[in-house]
């Protein structure tokens, strides 16, 4: 399957003058495709992302359970009758950036890449963290996050330029 992203990569990536380099931005997003394969929760495709400062990541994450409790892919998802959502996982850019923040990792004004359009409660996490731009490729149900990032004056934008199916 990485292969696969691989080749799609390479073959889009046409405004370079070596056809062989992909630009940075499909590199990180394709590498926050990669994390969300460590996914172990299965809803919303698998999500992964990656913070991003002076063109180096800086931290990752993806979704799923909190370190010592079950998988979703054990025991299934545990769906919030209101949201909708599985309440047994983090997010991919809540666990990024609580990694940071455990490590002692300064995220402010750098760039998230996220594979899933952030919902609102990761836009929150967003705003408080600092992180001035986000970068997403598939849209959420709800878009709540977008709208909240917008209103915070964070940058986001929807990156299709390359397609991670």
């Amino acid at each position: 399957m990485t292969e696969i992203l691989l080749q799609k990569l390479v073959s889009t990536s046409g405004d370079n003058l070596d056809s062989s380099r992909i630009s940075r931005e499909s590199m990180f997003m394709l590498i926050a495709r990669i994390i969300s394969l460590r996914g172990t929760c299965n809803r919303g495709g698998r999500t992964g992302a990656v913070i991003v400062k002076d063109n180096r990541i800086v931290s990752m994450g993806y979704a799923g359970s909190p370190p010592g409790l079950p998988h979703c892919l054990d025991l299934g998802c545990d769906i919030d009758e209101i949201t909708g959502g599985c309440i047994r996982t983090q997010h991919a850019e809540a666990n990024a950036i609580a990694w940071a923040a455990r490590e002692g990792i300064a995220v402010r004004n750098t760039i998230m890449y996220v594979t899933l359009q952030p919902c609102l409660s990761c836009a929150k996490m967003v705003v408080m963290a600092g992180i001035k731009s986000v970068l997403y490729h598939t849209e959420y149900r709800d878009n709540r996050g977008s709208d909240y990032l917008k209103a915070a004056n964070v940058s986001i934008l929807r990156f299709s330029k390359i397609e991670m199916e």
